[in-house]
């Protein structure tokens, strides 16, 4: 009787936590997934939608401030490739929620990046991004996903990008612009 219980628990908690694993890896995003537009903030809090989704590759870097600089050699790399404006844009999204600065702080850098090298930078004031492509936890991370012309994720990556994978990575977006 005794070992009957313990079976019972103990394959209670084996298909709570095997249902527990699955519905994470429901909210995931992965490459092969479809992303639709969203309605985001632009750098003076007005409503913007993600450009050119669905028309050019799209390198999107969805980034907690507190770790702004996390894929800057990534960034780097990218504007160093010279692709084709016509068929690629590079993008930042903004994160506001998972920060202590506060909103007008985060808006004031915005612009003036934009400003200084005449970026396209939008914001997430609710984890509207997040929520919507499924990302799951975001906070402290830099989130780079390469999104085709077909608007499928082609790439994506929670955290730092190691330099070794540039390279592919900027491979993969050239192949994506032939398309």
């Amino acid at each position: 009787m005794l070992l009957n219980k313990q079976f019972k628990y103990y394959l209670g908690v084996f298909l709570a936590a095997t249902l527990a694993l699955g519905a994470t890896a429901a909210f995931a995003l992965k490459a092969g997934d479809g992303v639709s537009n969203l309605k985001l903030r632009d750098a003076e809090d007005e409503p913007a939608n993600i450009p050119d989704l669905g028309r050019k590759v799209l390198a999107v870097f969805y980034t907690d401030p507190d770790v702004k600089d996390q894929n800057e050699a990534l960034r780097d790399a990218l504007k160093a490739a010279n692709l084709d404006k016509e068929s690629y844009r590079g993008l930042g999204v903004v994160n506001m929620k998972d920060t202590w600065k506060p909103d007008f702080a985060i808006r004031k850098v915005v612009r003036d990046k934009i400003a200084k090298f005449k970026a396209v930078i939008l914001t997430d004031p609710g984890y509207i991004l997040r929520d919507a492509w499924r990302l799951g936890d975001c906070d402290d991370k830099d989130v780079v996903i390469i999104i085709g012309k077909d608007s499928k994720v082609k790439f994506i990556k929670m955290g730092k990008v190691g330099s070794g994978e540039f390279a592919s990575i900027t491979a993969l977006i050239q192949e994506e612009m032939k398309k």
